[in-house]
């Protein structure tokens, strides 16, 4: 799901019709499991948002999981520059769930109790500068990114350069950089917890059994497991 300003180096992969071709779902299919761990962030820090939007919401598949379990009233708008990604979106579209095609700080009506910034930071030219932009569009903001840089990817032979090809990334955080930057832009971190990305992402059992030394290493130290084998993601609530 990603977000409406992204480097002209990669931009036309978003726009040409070219990140659909090779990722069809537009990443739908991690939704439920990202709902599942904003709902857990908001139960845990007793927050109720009336309204919500979402940067770069692809498919708004996040946003539909999220209406399905919230309450009746709270209303929810999402945005992305891909047109096939918003044309996705289109089915799920009702009466309180609308999608955009469009930068959200360019809306002057984009104003949420929660703003959703979901796999958004790392394909931005400039990060800061969006930080510095979408910070007044609502009280809090829920991050979420992915945690590539770890001692596996970095001895791998050209492991960061993979990652980059495949996700598309202009830019690799671990957890205290990603916070950091929230910091450095003045945001207040209120809570954040690790998301086991390749875990939720694996199926079949040969996956899952591959999966076993990340849980078990996780299990008996979550800063350890993160930094030395990857594959977690990173939820942060901030003001």
């Amino acid at each position: 799901m990603l977000n409406a300003t992204i480097a002209s180096t990669s931009r036309n992969v978003f726009l040409n019709g070219e990140y659909l071709r090779r990722v069809p779902q537009w990443h739908a299919d991690d939704s439920a499991w990202k709902a599942s761990d904003i709902l857990r962030m908001l139960e845990l820090n007793d927050l109720s948002p009336r309204s919500i939007g979402e940067v770069g919401c692809g498919t708004g598949e996040v946003l539909w999981q999220l209406q399905l379990k919230m309450a009746p009233g709270c209303v929810f708008r999402g945005y992305d520059i891909a047109p096939q990604a918003i044309e996705l979106s289109r089915t799920r579209e009702n009466d309180r769930l609308h999608c955009r095609l469009g930068d959200i700080r360019k809306d002057p009506d984009a104003r949420f109790d929660l703003l959703l910034v979901l796999d958004v930071l790392e394909h931005q030219e400039n990060y800061f500068s969006f930080l510095r932009d979408v910070k007044p569009l609502a009280p809090f903001k829920i991050f979420h990114t992915v945690l590539d840089l770890s001692v596996k990817a970095v001895l791998k032979p050209n492991g960061l350069m993979e990652l980059r090809r495949t996700s598309d990334d202009l830019h690799f955080f671990s957890r205290d950089t990603m916070l950091q930057a929230l910091r450095d832009e003045g945001y207040r971190i209120i809570h954040w917890f690790y998301a086991p990305r390749a875990i939720y992402r694996a199926s079949g059992v040969v996956q899952r059994i591959r999966q076993w030394p990340r849980a078990v290493c996780f299990a008996l130290n979550q800063d350890f497991a993160v930094r030395a084998l990857g594959g977690y993601s990173l939820f942060v609530l901030a003001q």
